[in-house]
């Protein structure tokens, strides 16, 4: 066993989790009386925390990378502090290409066990992360259980608990989000998608699109603006959010409400504008000292995916760049974890950092064990070879020994 609780890997089974939250409680416990807990601010600081050090062996780098990179808004360590059996991984340009997957309930099917039960499979086939996207049932007695078994970080979508507990769109409010974003942030969600890009002016520039706004807290959002005749909430009360998420160092992962749904929709007017205004949010964000990461489209044909990753960067200040795919043409329903998996490679080949994954069943209907499955092989596929073409360190080992093997059998 190494200096930060790790076992090997043919004993996995009690050994490595136990040091690891004994570990992580411990680095959590040398920083309680600090005014500021988060991997941002140590790293401005020069420090290196221990969660970087755990990174840094991951991801066979220096620890002095890592914390340079965090401190400069480039790399993100999605850690909350109440997540203790977390173990520490990073999302950013300089590290490897990561994936995430969705779970959650909806509120006429599944239960905790099931929820459990696609965490551990998603996690076994490899998910660097995990979205909790429940709509239904006992939201947060099934996120808890989810964070209390997950070894990787969780995401969540707030609104969407916050609109269980309203009766119409309309009569969501400030004060009902910020009391979900507070409760999931004590539960220990390490990051937290927030549509605070979608302001009003922006909504009458998806007139013209073929699919309108595709983006579920995006279109609640915009229903909210024209039906209150207001300004996004999120937007306005955008630095009572960072002091939360601050307090517990939550993650921002800015969401892209206004992305394109479909080819002829990308690259429009309305999703550069949103981008623009997440560039604005970036920069606040980091002034409370808050990690963030910027969520992408959605539908790009492949010509556009450079370019996609480029607007981000400028206007976004090189903050990591999380996409959902992309997928590249839009005739393959039932395929599209093959679609989406040639834009994930490119794009993760430009400069993507983590890739959110899509199953068969995109556009179709739930998806099932089988679906997550191959959506996760897919993208694990994607962001290897996004690696590899990165010239990412070790990313093409396994490929020259495997290749040796396969030469010295048939040979």
């Amino acid at each position: 066993m190494d200096d930060i609780g790790i076992c090997s890997d043919t004993d996995r089974s009690g050994c490595e989790t136990y040091n690891r939250r004994m570990t992580r409680q411990e680095w959590i416990a040398a920083r309680e009386g600090d005014a500021v807990r988060t991997q941002i601010h140590y790293g401005r600081e020069g420090a290196v925390t221990g969660e970087m050090q755990y990174v840094a062996q991951r991801e066979n780098v220096a620890p002095e990378l890592i914390r340079d990179e965090v401190a400069r808004g480039r790399m993100i360590i999605p850690a909350n502090v109440h997540h203790h059996n977390l173990q520490p991984m990073c999302i950013g340009i300089a590290s490897k290409c990561k994936i995430n997957a969705n779970i959650g309930n909806s509120s006429t099917t599944s239960n905790i066990g099931e929820e459990l039960e696609k965490l551990d499979y998603a996690v076994k086939f490899g998910a660097d992360t995990v979205m909790d996207l429940s709509t239904g049932g006992d939201i947060p007695a099934i996120r808890k259980a989810i964070i209390e078994a997950s070894p990787v970080p969780i995401g969540t979508v707030p609104i969407y608990e916050a609109l269980s507990r309203v009766r119409r769109v309309e009569d969501l409010n400030i004060n009902v989000i910020l009391e979900v974003i507070e409760e999931q942030a004590e539960q220990g969600v390490d990051y937290m998608t927030i549509h605070a890009g979608v302001l009003v002016q922006y909504v009458p520039l998806t007139r013209n699109r073929i699919t309108g706004i595709v983006s579920r807290g995006g279109s609640i959002l915009a229903e909210w603006m024209v039906k209150n005749h207001k300004q996004n909430f999120l937007y306005e009360h955008y630095d009572a959010i960072c002091k939360i998420f601050q307090k517990h160092d939550v993650s921002f992962s800015l969401g892209d409400g206004l992305r394109p749904g479909c080819l002829a929709d990308a690259s429009d007017a309305a999703q550069f504008a949103e981008l623009k205004t997440l560039g604005e949010l970036t920069r606040k964000a980091w002034e409370h000292n808050v990690q963030v990461m910027i969520e992408g489209p959605g539908h790009i044909p492949l010509d556009q995916i450079a370019m996609q990753v480029e607007k981000e960067r400028e206007m976004c200040y090189e903050a990591p760049f999380y996409t959902l795919g992309p997928l590249v043409t839009d005739i393959a329903p039932g395929y599209d974890h093959i679609t989406s998996a040639i834009g994930a490679a490119m794009i993760g080949w430009h400069g993507a950092s983590m890739l959110c994954y899509v199953t068969p069943k995109e556009h179709l209907g739930l998806p099932n064990r089988e679906d997550v499955k191959q959506g996760i092989i897919a993208y694990k596929i994607a962001a290897h070879a996004a690696d590899v073409a990165r010239h990412r360190p070790c990313a093409r080992d396994r490929d020259d020994e495997l290749s040796r093997e396969r030469f010295s059998f048939f040979g």
